[in-house]
């Protein structure tokens, strides 16, 4: 494989565009900073193939990268790979309003093939190539220019390696006939709605203080609102508030800005500047929640009953024995939620449709309809139908 010299230039960029576009793959990590920026700073992305590579600097003078966000958002031809992805995808997102497509993630697909959960990128390149990842620059300044020989080498290794390795993820898909299993969930990665920046939403990542509607129309508000501030002035949201001060503002608003100043998580100056001033007219101006927006509210005790929390304990004890039997991460097929709705009496569920069902879904339903048992074998736990004759009476 061919290690191109660092790209600093849209002219060099746009050649190698044109080469990779004309392959049926290209792999892509991107380095960045956000601990002092609302968005992240896009600091250097890593692109290639099975033939060549390259480091990409994006904060250098004069650097176009529309070749490249054409590359991943136009081209439809190419299929993009990413390793847990949804940090890169969310950077292509805030710079075009377009997300990479088609698009492969090979954390998801590794749950398809594996019982690995969410396999960390240093993990698959152990267990795939047998090779030690250095994770010296891992906590590295990307920010900062020159770039070392280290540092460049170190991030096109995150992309030499997956061109490496999606091949034979691919194989074993293949082999398996499992790739239509995560058709869903790279769409899902791909979908521009989980990227999108709606102010108006913006409360919900906040731990609610309880449902009433007037706390919860200030949150609303209040979030929104710093949402704005912190995209203005360019830095994290919770270097404006912390989401338990803000919260904290919406179940005790304050009656005058002088208040402010007994605020836990406020300075002393908020009682008289102009941020407090903001501050104090959202608090006045904040509607109640309207009731379609009101949070669900939160199930106390055990919903189902003791019996049904029982099914519901046995449904996923079935869950972790049949992910062990077909080498499959339990999270693909089901989340213990869902297990609980189908322990309750709900027939409306992802896990009764589709390759779901016949993976795992049949038998929960056997089990949940007293069709299927327990039984051990060998010192191994495993399942076993029932015929109606031998159920007990």
């Amino acid at each position: 494989m061919k290690i191109h010299p660092l790209i600093t230039d849209t002219d060099t960029l746009a050649e190698l565009c044109g080469r990779l576009a004309r392959h049926d793959f290209v792999c892509v990590d991107t380095e960045f900073m956000r601990e002092n920026t609302y968005y992240p700073l896009l600091c250097l992305v890593q692109v290639g193939n099975g033939e060549e590579a390259a480091a990409i600097d994006p904060l250098a003078d004069g650097m176009d990268l529309t070749p490249l966000l054409d590359l991943l958002c136009e081209n439809e031809d190419v299929l993009k790979i990413f390793h847990a992805g949804g940090q890169d995808v969310e950077i292509v997102y805030n710079l075009t309003g377009k997300t990479p497509h088609p698009i492969f993630d090979t954390q998801i697909a590794m749950m398809a093939i594996s019982q690995s959960e969410q396999i960390g990128y240093a993990n698959l390149v152990e267990s795939w190539l047998g090779t030690t990842v250095d994770k010296g620059a891992r906590f590295t300044d990307w920010s900062r220019r020159p770039l070392t020989d280290r540092q460049i080498e170190y991030a096109i290794g995150d992309v030499t390696y997956l061109a490496k390795i999606f091949p034979r993820i691919l194989d074993r898909l293949v082999e398996t006939d499992r790739g239509h299993w995560l058709n869903a969930e790279m769409e899902k990665l791909a979908d521009p709605a989980n990227y999108a920046n709606d102010l108006d939403v913006a409360w919900r990542r906040i731990r609610a203080p309880g449902r009433n509607p007037q706390v919860l129309g200030r949150l609303k508000a209040l979030a929104a609102w710093r949402e704005r501030e912190a995209q203005d002035k360019d830095i994290p949201r919770g270097r404006i508030i912390r989401d338990e001060t803000l919260a904290d503002l919406a179940s005790h608003p304050p009656k005058k800005q002088a208040d402010l100043a007994k605020v836990r998580g406020l300075s002393n100056a908020w009682k008289d500047n102009d941020i407090g001033r903001r501050l104090m007219k959202v608090i006045a101006k904040a509607e109640p929640l309207p009731g379609d927006e009101m949070p669900a509210k939160t199930k106390r005790g055990a919903p189902l009953g003791k019996e049904g929390a029982l099914v519901a304990d046995l449904l996923k004890l079935l869950l972790k024995i049949r992910s062990r039997e077909i080498d499959v991460a339990s999270r693909l097929l089901t989340r213990s939620d869902e297990m609980e709705a189908l322990a309750a009496g709900m027939r409306k569920l992802p896990v009764l449709e589709g390759w779901r069902y016949e993976v795992f879904g049949k038998d929960a339903l056997d089990l949940v309809e007293g069709k299927l048992a327990f039984a051990v074998e060998k010192g191994r736990l495993k399942m076993t139908h029932i015929d109606d004759e031998e159920k007990p009476s």
